[in-house]
């Protein structure tokens, strides 16, 4: 028997509980993965509490966008994949889980240098960061804002920009300004007098911004700072784009990824293994918590305040 969390209604964490299901069979062109580890993102919290529409239930719903494991059945037609190969599964279907079925074609070969826990963490986070800066013009010499620096998705944007030779800013609590600067971000504080921190941080002024958060504090200083909306994009508020004349990528944008975007959210998964495999991106890793403690991982998530990434070790 397989291991699932699951939900049948919505709700917060405590709406979760854990389940003994049939193991899964690959189909054919899938295979089965055993899951060693499962990223915990504030969109599956979004999604379980209602706060994303998700459709009406037609049976309980396993959470979980992000997982790395090892496979563990392979199903007809799939070449080039065998039992026991490592990987991290893009666009995971119920990770918290014990096992999952994926496409083939959803596979992305985990180098041995990466822990599964880092490789459980990038899913999400990196590939929205890697595909909001392209789309978004990032280039070298610019300086980029980042509203939200210290979460998952700001310290990948921070570390992405960088890499594409930007000068970048970001905002965050204090208790974090010490590892974003370490990161190669200045860090400045949240609250009353934003705007003229921000000014003091970048006196040449700043050419793109990133928002993260989605506070009106955020959208509100980004239009000082930036006339032409169009070099700034949102992950949160997606929802107020087109109101506000920004760009958006997902965070409730009723406007789909294009196909190029869906390329980049995809290729963003083998550059961030690689780097991370080359010492060359890094993974803050908050907490791990096993299968069964999946509400309590889930309650630190919706915190805001986890220091890093919280994984699920099944």
């Amino acid at each position: 028997m397989a291991t699932v969390v699951q939900y049948e209604q919505l709700g917060g964490p405590e709406v979760l509980e854990v389940a003994e299901v049939p193991d899964p069979t690959a189909p054919a062109g899938g295979v089965v993965v055993r899951v060693h580890a499962a990223g915990v993102n504030p969109i599956d919290g979004k999604l379980r509490s209602g706060g994303r529409p998700s459709g009406p239930f037609t049976g309980p719903r396993v959470p979980g966008g992000d997982a790395a494991g090892t496979i563990v059945e392979v199903g007809d037609g799939v070449d080039g994949w065998v039992v026991g190969d490592e990987v991290v599964v893009r666009g995971a279907k119920g990770a918290y889980a014990t096992h999952l079925v994926a496409d083939a074609a959803q596979l992305v070969r985990k180098p041995a240098e990466v822990t599964w826990e880092q490789a459980a963490s990038i899913g999400i986070p990196v590939s929205t960061a890697h595909q909001a800066l392209v789309s978004l013009g990032v280039a070298d010499g610019e300086t980029l804002l980042i509203h939200g620096g210290s979460g998952a998705v700001g310290r990948a944007a921070v570390q992405l920009a960088r890499r594409a030779g930007a000068t970048v800013v970001a905002t965050a609590s204090p208790a974090n300004h010490e590892r974003l600067r370490e990161l190669g971000a200045t860090p400045v504080a949240y609250g009353d007098g934003l705007l003229e921190r921000l000014r003091a941080a970048a006196p040449q002024g700043y050419d793109r911004i990133l928002d993260a958060v989605g506070t009106d504090e955020a959208l509100e200083t980004s239009f000082a700072l930036v006339d032409d909306r169009s070099r700034i994009g949102t992950v949160v508020v997606g929802g107020r784009a087109a109101e506000l004349g920004i760009q958006a990528w997902a965070g409730g944008n009723p406007v789909p990824l294009t196909a190029e975007q869906s390329a980049l959210r995809d290729e963003a998964y083998a550059l961030a293994l690689d780097l991370i495999a080359r010492g060359e991106f890094e993974v803050d890793i908050a907490r791990t918590f096993p299968l069964a403690e999946a509400a309590d991982a889930a309650h630190l998530v919706e915190s805001g305040h986890p220091g890093g990434k919280v994984v699920l070790l099944p």
